[in-house]
This record gives structure tokens, C-alpha cells and sequence, in this order.
């Protein structure tokens, strides 16, 4: 039996606009001047949140301090 065979095609990943807050996201992780792509990931993903910047979570970001505080508001006392 012969049949035609289909390679099933997704659509491209959904990205967040920077113009546009998600809910429960922050603003203040959002264009900042120190925004850097981190080139690793693939473009769609560029917009331009902290998570995706090449300082992020690094020595190198100058806002880690606000990250950390972040971290340390979820812990369990």
C-alpha cells in the first residue's frame, strides 16, 4: 500500500512582548539598560526580559541583588 507521508508542522513558540506584562511578571525584569540577548538561545526568544540576557543570574549583572532578594522571599521559614 502506498500512501503520501506528512511532516507535521508546528507553529513557531508563542513569545512574550515586552510591551505587554504577563500575569504575575514584574516590569522592573523587563528593558533594562543593561539588556544583553544571550545569543545561545534562539532569536524569537529576544524580548528583552532578564531571563533571557546574558548576565542573568551571573556575577556580571548588576542587578543580582534584586534577583537574590527574589529567591529568599520564596523560602520556607
Amino acid at each position: 500500500m502506498r500512501g503520501s507521508f506528512r511532516i507535521p508542522v508546528h507553529p513557531p513558540l508563542a513569545t512574550r512582548s515586552a510591551t505587554l506584562p504577563v500575569e504575575g511578571d514584574e516590569d522592573r525584569f523587563v528593558d533594562r539598560e543593561c539588556f544583553e540577548f544571550n545569543q545561545l538561545l534562539r532569536p524569537a526568544w529576544n524580548d528583552r526580559r532578564c531571563e533571557h540576557c546574558r548576565h542573568y543570574l551571573t556575577a556580571r549583572c548588576p542587578h543580582i541583588d534584586e534577583f537574590l532578594d527574589d529567591v529568599e522571599d520564596l523560602t520556607p521559614e
